[in-house]
C-alpha cells in the first residue's frame, strides 16, 4: 500500500509553487492549471513526486501513441500542406498509392469547372525514405494549378488596395459566420479556407493511414444510396451484392472498386440512372443535390473503442469524423433511425453458435455496440445537403450597404455526394486505426504484426 497523504490539488498559483516545488510540470511564474492538463488536476493524488511523475509519463505516452494530422492551404493559394504523426516505421507507401485515391475523390456526374483545371498530385516531402515510412511525421503537399489565376488576389505580401472585397455572402455556406467571428472585411478570407478543396489534403493523409490498415487486413469501402429522389429501394439486392463483393481478399476495397463503375458511385443500376437524371434537372434549374452514402469497414476485429468513457467511444469518434466533412449534416450507424421505430426484438442482433463460433445473423448495430466494434462490418451511412452555391442564387444581403441582394455565384459542383463518400472512406481511417493501436500498438509495421498475432480476440 502506498504511504502518504492525499489531498485535493488546490489550484491556487502560490500554494502550488510552495507546495510542488519538485513536480517537472511547474514552472517559475505560471499556474499549475497552465502547465499540467485538467486531468491531471481533477484527480486525488499521492503528495510524492515519484508518483506524479509515473502519472504524467503513462498518460503522455499514451497520447503520443495516436495517429494525428492537420491541413493547410486555401482554395485558391498556392497549394495544400499536410503533416501526418503517428505513423509506423516501415509501412510501404508511394505517391501513385496516394494519387489513385485522390483521382477517386475527383470523379463524379456532376462536378463543376474546377474538376477539369487541377488534376491532383501528391508530393510526399518527409518522413518516407526508399518507400518506407520511418517513423517520423510524414509530410505531404498537392499544388493548386489554378493558383496562376489568383496569384493577385491570395498575395501573400503586400496589401489589398485594388482587390475586390467580397461582401455578399452565400447562404447555407460558412461565408456570413466567418465573417463575423473573425472580424473580416472581406468575406474572400472565410471562402478560401472553408472551402472543401481542403478535403483533398485530408483525402491524401488519410490514404497513408488506410495502408495501415490494409496491412492487417481493415479495409474501407463505399457507394452511394441516393441522390435527391433518386433513391436505392431494393435494399435485399445491394445487400446481396456486399456480401458477395466483401469475400474479395480486399473486402469492402471491392465494394468501392464496383461503385467506381458507376458515374454517381451506385450499385443499383436502376437507381444510378435516375440519379443522373436528377443531377440533369438540378443543373438545368440552377440548382444542386445532395444525398446519403454508405462507408463499409471489413476485417475489424472485436474489441476496439471503449465504454468507459464517452470521449472513447468508438461510434462516437467515427460519427464526428464524418460530421467534419464540409456539408455533412446526418450520421447514422446501422439501421439507427429506422430501428427507432421498432420494437427492441426486431432491432437487436440475436446470437447464435455455427461450429462452435458465435455468429450473428444480422447486423443492424452497424458492428458497433456500447461504443465497441463486435467483429461485424462497420456500417456508417452520412446525409450531405445540397451545395450552397446556386447558379440561380437565394436572396443575400452586402454586408457593406446592407441591402437585400441575390448571393454571389462562385465555380461549383451541382452534385458531390460521389466524392463525399470517397471523402467518408478516407476520414475514418485514423478513427479506426488509432482504437487499433491503442489495443495492438507499436513503433513498427513488424512489431505492431507480431502483437496482432498473440493478441487478436478469438470468438
Amino acid at each position: 500500500m502506498l504511504k502518504g497523504r492525499t489531498k485535493e490539488l488546490d489550484s491556487s498559483p502560490s500554494k502550488c509553487r510552495s507546495n510542488h516545488n519538485n513536480y517537472p510540470l511547474q514552472q517559475q511564474g505560471t499556474s499549475w492549471k497552465e502547465d499540467v492538463p485538467f486531468f491531471v488536476q481533477a484527480i486525488r493524488v499521492i503528495e510524492t513526486p515519484v508518483i506524479f511523475r509515473l502519472i504524467v509519463k503513462h498518460t503522455t505516452k499514451e497520447a503520443s501513441a495516436l495517429i494525428r494530422y492537420l491541413t493547410s492551404g486555401e482554395s485558391h493559394g498556392k497549394g495544400l500542406i499536410g503533416i501526418i504523426e503517428g505513423i509506423p516505421a516501415g509501412l510501404n507507401i508511394s505517391a501513385d498509392y496516394v494519387n489513385h485515391q485522390l483521382r477517386r475523390r475527383q470523379q463524379g456526374y456532376g462536378r463543376g469547372g474546377r474538376m477539369r483545371i487541377e488534376s491532383d498530385q501528391v508530393e510526399i516531402l518527409s518522413g518516407v525514405r526508399f518507400g518506407k515510412t520511418i517513423g517520423s511525421p510524414v509530410a505531404l503537399m498537392i499544388r493548386n494549378k489554378d493558383s496562376q489565376n489568383w496569384l493577385e488576389k491570395m498575395a501573400v505580401d503586400g496589401d489589398d488596395s485594388g482587390i475586390e472585397k467580397v461582401t455578399i455572402p452565400r447562404p447555407g455556406h460558412a461565408d456570413y459566420v466567418g465573417y463575423v467571428k473573425y472580424g473580416f472585411d472581406d468575406v474572400r478570407n472565410a471562402i478560401e479556407r472553408a472551402s472543401a478543396r481542403e478535403t483533398a489534403m485530408r483525402v491524401a493523409c488519410c490514404t497513408i493511414v488506410r495502408k495501415l490498415l490494409e496491412e492487417f487486413g481493415i479495409f474501407v469501402g463505399s457507394h452511394v444510396l441516393s441522390i435527391g429522389n433518386a433513391l436505392t429501394k431494393d435494399r435485399i439486392k445491394v445487400d446481396r451484392a456486399i456480401s458477395r463483393f466483401t469475400r474479395a481478399s480486399c473486402g469492402a476495397y471491392k465494394v468501392a472498386e464496383k461503385a467506381d463503375e458507376s458515374q454517381v458511385r451506385m450499385l443499383d443500376k436502376t437507381t444510378e440512372e435516375k440519379a443522373i437524371a436528377e443531377i440533369r434537372k438540378s443543373k438545368k434549374l440552377g440548382d444542386t443535390l445532395g444525398g446519403i452514402f454508405e462507408v463499409l469497414v471489413t476485417g475489424v476485429p472485436i474489441g476496439l473503442g471503449s465504454y468507459v468513457q464517452y470521449d472513447r467511444k468508438l461510434d462516437g469518434q467515427l460519427a464526428q469524423a464524418l460530421m467534419s466533412i464540409h456539408a455533412v449534416k446526418g450520421v447514422e450507424i446501422g439501421d439507427g433511425f429506422a430501428n427507432a421505430q421498432k420494437f427492441g426484438s426486431y432491432v437487436h442482433d440475436a446470437f447464435s453458435v455455427k461450429n462452435t463460433v458465435i455468429a450473428r445473423k444480422t447486423n443492424r448495430a452497424g458492428g458497433l455496440e456500447g461504443g465497441i466494434t463486435n467483429g461485424q462490418t462497420i456500417i456508417l451511412h452520412a446525409a450531405m445537403k445540397p451545395i450552397s452555391t446556386l447558379a440561380h442564387p437565394l436572396k443575400s444581403v452586402d454586408l457593406k450597404t446592407k441591402k437585400v441582394v441575390d448571393a454571389r455565384y462562385e465555380r461549383s459542383d451541382v452534385c458531390a455526394v460521389p466524392a463525399c463518400s470517397v471523402i467518408g472512406e478516407a476520414v475514418i481511417a485514423p478513427v479506426v486505426a488509432n482504437a487499433f493501436l491503442e489495443k495492438f500498438g507499436g513503433d513498427s509495421v513488424q512489431e505492431i504484426r507480431s502483437r496482432y498475432k498473440k493478441k487478436k480476440p478469438k470468438y
